[in-house]
């Protein structure tokens, strides 16, 4: 259980570490431009950074409170959090009809709340 509750983090680290290093650091308007980036356009610069920033957060969240062992309960309360955004961009997604991202955003959902609850529950740092 604890392998798995380390690759499922892992994968969420490396979604949010990519979506983070994007939403920072690319232009907004090459973000809409992108496949399933059109909602970047709507948003305007602030909003996106801030997302870009949030996931870069996650990302270490994920990963660096269990790997040093410094106050590792908080990879469940990122896991919480990144719940939180996945309902927040399935929302975003299903709204302008992007029906393939929404059912990824699941998957991500799914892995959060495996994190969340194995780390709050059977399998704890």
């Amino acid at each position: 259980m604890n392998l798995a509750l380390w690759i499922a983090a892992g994968l969420l680290a490396a979604v949010a570490l990519t979506g983070g290093i994007t939403k920072t650091f690319v232009p907004v308007e090459k973000l809409a431009a992108a496949h399933g980036g059109g909602w970047t356009g709507d948003a305007g610069t602030g909003p996106v950074r801030t997302l870009g920033i949030l996931e870069l957060l996650a990302a270490v969240g994920l990963i660096l409170p269990a790997a040093v062992d410094i106050a590792p309960v908080l990879v469940p309360v990122t896991a919480l959090c990144w719940v939180v955004l996945m309902l927040g961009a399935m929302m975003t997604h299903g709204r302008r009809g992007e029906y393939p991202l929404v059912a990824l955003n699941v998957v991500y959902l799914a892995l959060a709340v495996f994190v969340a609850w194995g780390r709050l529950g059977p399998e704890p740092f």
